[in-house]
C-alpha cells in the first residue's frame, strides 16, 4: 500500500464496498442506492424527498430515477406535503418497511464484522483521517 495515493485506496476500498452491498442487495432484488434509500426515509412520519437527496448525496434528477423505482417495486408512494404543496414527502409502504429492515441489518453487519476485525484504536484513527479529508475538501483546502 505504499505506493499507492490516498485517492486510489480511498476509492478502491469504496468501489469493494459498493460491490459488496450490490451483491447482497441483489438477493433480495434490490441494490445499494434502494437500500440506502429505503434507509433514509422515516420508518413511520413522510420523509422530504430534498433530505433524501440531501442525505445520500444525490443531484435531484438521479433522485428522481431511484425514487421512480422504488414506487414501481411498491417499496414507497409520494403524497404532496399538506404543509407546503410545492414538496412532496415519501412514505414507506409495508413492503418498503420489510426491505428497510433488510438493509440496515446488512449495514449492522458490516460495520459489526469491521469492527470485530479492527482494534477500536484503529478505528477511531480511521474515523479521525476520513473527518480530516471531509472537512480539507469542504472547506476548499485541497483545490
Amino acid at each position: 500500500m505504499k505506493d499507492k495515493t490516498i485517492d486510489y485506496i480511498l476509492r478502491a476500498t469504496w468501489q469493494a464496498v459498493s460491490r459488496m452491498y450490490n451483491e447482497e442487495a441483489s438477493k433480495f432484488d434490490g441494490s445499494m442506492a434502494i437500500g440506502f434509500a429505503l434507509l433514509s426515509i422515516d420508518k413511520e412520519d413522510g420523509t422530504p424527498s430534498t433530505y433524501v437527496s440531501n442525505r445520500m448525496g444525490m443531484e435531484p434528477t438521479s433522485l428522481t430515477r431511484t425514487l421512480k423505482t422504488l414506487e414501481e417495486k411498491g417499496l414507497i408512494t409520494r403524497k404532496k406535503n399538506p404543509e407546503d404543496g410545492r414538496g412532496v414527502l415519501i412514505y414507506l409502504t409495508e413492503l418498503g418497511k420489510e426491505k428497510r429492515e433488510l438493509s440496515k441489518a446488512t449495514v449492522l453487519k458490516f460495520n459489526e464484522t469491521i469492527k470485530k476485525n479492527i482494534s477500536e484504536e484503529k478505528l477511531n484513527h480511521f474515523m479521525e483521517v476520513a473527518e480530516v479529508i471531509n472537512d480539507l475538501i469542504i472547506e476548499k483546502k485541497i483545490f
